[in-house]
């Protein structure tokens, strides 16, 4: 059985990814990703606007991994628009599968040609991959913490592993995530998605709250895999490098 100080590190770590699971399964469905204002060039242009006038041109878009809204201002006030990655009145027959859950398919409507669609899917999957390696994790930590394991990836192997893959999920969709949006312009493609007489340009744009819980997790799994360290249990390949070591010596001595 672990001593008490193992049980209570495992415990705070396994809780702590426990919140990780559940704060990304939260941030999946919200449309606080990114947050911004987009300028209406076209408008703008059209009664050479500088200066305060310019404010009545900027409108707002804020957009998570499915859905989003966004404010069109042109000049004749504000007109509020939602958009959604996953829903469509058009038929289901006129689009492509791209992935199944279970038996039914999603499908991405038209705003699919918009947007740089591998890169999404791939942020979509890989914030599936952290809440289920997350949940993982957390159930590996409360069985080290009060159970004996018996296999190699139950005990410290499988400790270091999930909360390795965790982490490098949770790197992974920041940087898809963050180069779908500032590489591709998703925001401008978004916004000037069929529109055919105004341009729209991105004038400020920040990465909103749910972003930054994905930052979190990432932190706090790199932060378990410090406190299992710091429980006393060597890195995976610490330890058979020093049982190289003390084998090649003792084969020295005969």
């Amino acid at each position: 059985m672990p001593s008490r100080q193992k049980k209570v590190i495992f415990c705070i770590a396994g809780l702590l990814s426990f919140g990780c699971a559940l704060s990304v399964a939260a941030a999946i469905g919200t449309q606080f990703w990114v947050k911004g204002t987009i300028l209406c060039k076209t408008g703008a242009q059209l009664v050479n606007a500088t200066g305060p006038e310019l404010d009545k041109f900027v409108g707002e878009i804020s957009y998570g991994l499915f859905h989003g809204q966004r404010v069109k201002q042109c000049g004749l006030g504000g007109r509020p628009f939602q958009f959604s990655f996953l829903t469509s009145s058009q038929p289901r027959s006129e689009y492509v599968a791209l992935f199944v859950v279970y038996r039914y398919m999603i499908i991405f409507p038209d705003l699919l040609e918009a947007i740089p669609a591998s890169i999404h899917v791939s942020v979509i999957l890989f914030s599936a991959a952290v809440i289920i390696f997350s949940l993982v994790a957390a159930a590996l930590f409360m069985y080290n913490a009060f159970g004996t394991p018996y296999e190699t990836l139950h005990g410290p192997l499988g400790l270091y592993l999930w909360n390795f893959i965790s982490c490098s999920c949770g790197c992974l969709v920041m940087m898809l995530f963050a180069s779908e949006v500032k590489l591709h312009r998703l925001s401008e493609k978004i916004a000037n998605y069929k529109e055919g007489n105004f341009v729209y340009k991105t004038h400020s744009e920040e990465f909103d709250r749910s972003f930054w819980i994905i930052l979190f997790c990432f932190t706090v799994h790199f932060l378990n895999i410090l406190l299992i360290r710091i429980a006393g249990i060597q890195f995976p390949f610490q330890e058979s490098k020093e049982s190289d070591t003390s084998t090649g010596a003792a084969d020295l001595m005969y």
